[in-house]
């Protein structure tokens, strides 16, 4: 098949590199020529604008867009929308809202253009790996559109079927999902990167944890200095808390073991903001999930507000005075 890409940053790239290797053909466009300079020497059609890219495609067409959420993206499907024909379709594939989904595709069936979210998942490594989607959109573009995300896929490979699934390979058991109508794939990618925060803070607190049981804070005789790294690789290899984010810690801890390269501020892609949305707009309790999202608020600061008010009043009622606060605090004329 033919496929429209417009955003070719890492995972936009690879996405047309591995559809390209399957034999389907790409026009592809960024505002930064480079990265569709590279993929025309793959094979690719690269284009300089939006008009370019619709122009060179065959029609039904199919349209990518791989954009971060948020303006860029809603002013790219505007664009396209009065660029593209009756019976073409855009497929949103980056991080977006799924609420916006939603209103998007309506915009969009007035003009008699289709509309699929598609959350996607697999990172850097999807060229090799594959990536696992969640899609979302009416089920005759889906299937019209089967065979993109079947080459995306990561396909079966050789992960034991789940005891309970018989007969046909589903499309769950190669990587992909129809998930329901649109929104429904960008609240399934939502809600699965809420996760991903919930997991990847348990493991960085049971290895914190660790690393600090050599404190001199604790009896000496029940300090120990364990090797993280040893610790990691064995835990991948039969643990029931064994998973990629643990591969990917080991991979770190392997090459730089106090991780010093690395300086702790951490980002949140927006999509942990709308899980924990979602969670208070259900009524369900999602602790871990929130505390998670919190914890990387907290690391992109020194030391906060709130953090400076506890410390008052734990010197106001007790008397305790924190480490390096400043002598004769209390002397404020109270």
């Amino acid at each position: 098949m033919q496929l429209g890409i417009i955003g070719l940053g890492r995972m936009g790239s690879n996405i047309a590199g591995r559809l390209m290797k399957a034999g389907h053909t790409c026009v592809v466009y960024d505002a930064n020529p480079a990265p569709g300079e590279a993929l025309a020497r793959q094979g690719a059609t690269s284009v300089g604008s939006l008009e370019e890219l619709v122009k060179a495609l065959d029609h039904p067409a199919a349209v990518w867009s791989m954009l971060p959420a948020g303006q860029i993206t809603e002013d790219t499907v505007i664009k396209l929308g009065d660029l593209l024909s009756k019976g073409d379709c855009i497929i949103d594939g980056g991080n977006a809202y799924y609420k916006d989904d939603i209103r998007r595709a309506k915009m969009m069936a007035e003009k008699g253009i289709d509309y699929i979210d598609c959350g996607t998942s697999g990172g850097i490594w999807g060229l090799e790996r594959g990536y696992c989607m969640m899609i979302g959109g009416e089920a005759a573009v889906v299937d019209r559109l089967d065979p993109i995300f079947a080459t995306l896929a990561p396909g079966v490979g050789d992960i034991e079927r789940t005891t309970g699934r018989e007969g046909a390979i589903t499309r769950a058991e190669q990587g992909y999902i129809h998930a329901g109508p649109v929104g429904s794939g960008h609240f399934v990618k939502m809600v699965h990167n809420g996760i991903e925060y919930g997991l990847m803070q348990a493991y960085a607190e049971g290895f914190d944890i660790l690393r600090n049981k050599s404190s001199d804070v604790l009896p000496e005789d029940e300090r120990f200095t364990l090797n993280l790294p040893d610790i990691a690789e064995v835990w991948r290899r039969g643990s029931v808390v064994s998973s990629w984010l643990l591969d990917l810690s080991a991979i770190a801890l392997a090459k730089n073991p106090d991780l010093s390269t690395f300086s702790g501020f951490v980002e949140d892609s927006g999509e942990g903001r709308w899980t924990v949305e979602a969670a208070i707009e259900e009524s369900v309790s999602a602790e871990v999930l929130t505390s998670a999202l919190y914890t990387r608020f907290r690391s992109r600061k020194d030391h906060s507000f709130a953090e400076r008010m506890l410390s008052a009043m734990r010197f106001g009622f007790g008397g305790h005075k924190e480490p390096g606060a400043a002598p004769a605090a209390d002397k404020q004329g109270h």
